[in-house]
């Protein structure tokens, strides 16, 4: 049950793109599907979320350059990440939320050279 194992993170330049993946188990697809990120020493951080109609959410930093999206049918979440910068990089995490239950993921890797 719970969250699956994301995917898509890796090595890219600045400018470049990434597209992270993360599956679900049928129980939490009503859920708020949600990417979060964190650096070393650093608080975690939503980056973005979407609820089960499509309604997203946006951190300020990543406005206009990160999409979320899900395939509720396949219980899929995605963030497909444009214009990457340094400053993106960090372990990036899915999870899902409603109320007072959350599941995580185990978390990718994100790294952005200059």
């Amino acid at each position: 049950q719970g969250q699956g194992v994301e995917s898509g993170g890796g090595v890219v330049q600045a400018g470049g793109s990434l597209r992270l993946a993360c599956g679900a188990s049928g129980t939490i697809c009503d859920y708020v599907r949600a990417w979060w990120r964190q650096v070393p020493g650093n608080q975690r951080e939503e980056v973005a979320s979407i609820r089960t109609r499509g309604t997203t959410y946006y951190a300020d930093s990543v406005k206009g350059r990160f999409t979320v999206s899900r395939d509720n049918g396949k219980h899929m979440v995605y963030l497909q990440m444009n214009n990457l910068k340094p400053d993106d990089t960090a372990v990036s995490y899915c999870a899902a939320h409603r109320g007072p239950n959350n599941y995580w993921g185990q978390g990718t890797q994100v790294t952005v050279s200059s």
